[in-house]
């Protein structure tokens, strides 16, 4: 009887660890997949902005750029 009760414990346990680990393994892999593929860049700025009706200039696009990296 009480060795059901340790293979239970184990059993969950593990299930924790596995959960904990996964969730940092997963959230490390996300940050370096955006590091690499950031949401917006600085021709989706323009493309925006054209639509807009401006015609940015290049200081435009990188103000709009350190802004966003900033309020990171």
């Amino acid at each position: 009887m009480m060795v059901w009760w340790g293979v239970l414990l184990i059993g969950i346990g593990a299930l924790l660890a596995g959960a904990v680990a996964g969730f940092f393994l997963a959230k490390a892999y996300f940050k370096r997949y955006l590091e690499k593929n950031p949401p917006v860049n600085e021709n989706m700025i323009r493309a925006m902005m054209t639509q807009m009706g401006r015609t940015p200039s290049e200081k435009q696009v990188r103000q709009v750029m350190a802004s966003m990296k900033q309020a990171k």
